[in-house]
């Protein structure tokens, strides 16, 4: 079967709000894929450079155009953590449509991550965040092609993970390695989206390659987070999450940040949000 030609004959047209779009369904998809033998990623990657919408990605169509959407299939991001924050980035990544995902975290489990942790499980106490990571994205997206690394990585090791990456993802916890990591985006010529928590208050903000960021003045090795002191909810790594994900993927799908220089801080206490500038 010709690919090009396939998923053109399986097309059907659905009634959206906005008018009518050419869909291809995720069993045929599949079924072309088997045919043409070709990842599931050439099928969607064939459909979206037609205009042909896959239907994993049908409801991110009001949210981006079928262009923006190849722009995330074909993209890359490197995620850096897999605790809180990383578990719910990668999650959005992929259920999103980014293509390419790398990853990594040396760590493993514990209690302590049940609270906040969406990669965490009971059963899943003492083993390694990298294989939960790697598995779940094989059960979100086969489209996704994901490098997962069970590793912390030295400075050295996050240059050479970011090098040829399109965006950079800050999910560390602590303080320690943020300033490094800032840096390596840095080296490397890409941006960083970056996010914290302590508390009930979050705070998420874009650093583009040699500008300030959080990391130039909230500490390094040696000196308690905020997260240490205050701990960390559940809800305020969701939202931290949630925000930091979506500016990943406007970034991802080509367009400028919303938080360029800036940083968005918000405080479930009182649900108030604000945006202080980093210059």
């Amino acid at each position: 079967m010709d690919l090009a030609g396939g998923v053109a004959a399986a097309a059907v047209t659905r009634d959206l709000p906005g008018g009518p779009v050419p869909v291809l369904s995720l069993e045929a998809g599949r079924e072309i894929a088997r045919l043409c033998g070709v990842a599931a990623r050439d099928v969607d990657e064939c459909a979206l450079r037609q205009g042909v919408w896959p239907e994993r990605h049908l409801r991110n169509h009001a949210a981006c155009t079928v262009v923006e959407q190849l722009r995330l299939l074909t993209a890359c991001a490197a995620v850096v953590g897999l605790g809180g924050l990383g578990g719910h980035v990668l999650e959005l990544l992929a259920r999103a449509g980014v293509g390419h995902i790398r990853a990594c975290d040396g760590d493993r489990f514990e209690a302590t991550n049940l609270n906040r942790q969406l990669l965490s499980t009971e059963d899943g106490l003492g083993g390694s965040k990298a294989e939960a990571a790697r598995n779940r994205l094989a059960r979100i997206n086969s489209s996704v092609e994901a490098d997962v690394r069970d590793v912390f990585l030295d400075e050295a090791g996050m240059r050479e993970l970011l090098h040829g990456a399109d965006l950079a993802v800050d999910c560390l916890g602590g303080l320690a390695q943020r300033k490094a990591l800032q840096d390596a985006a840095r080296d490397v010529g890409i941006p960083l989206v970056t996010a914290a928590m302590a508390g009930l208050t979050a705070f998420v903000a874009t650093v583009l390659p040699g500008a300030a960021g959080p990391a130039d003045f909230l500490g390094g090795a040696g000196q308690p987070s905020g997260e240490d002191i205050l701990g960390t909810p559940p809800e305020s790594v969701a939202v931290a999450a949630a925000f930091q994900g979506a500016e990943c993927l406007r970034l991802l799908r080509g367009r400028t940040s919303a938080l360029d220089g800036r940083m968005l801080v918000v405080d479930l206490r009182s649900m108030a949000f604000e945006t202080l500038s980093l210059g």
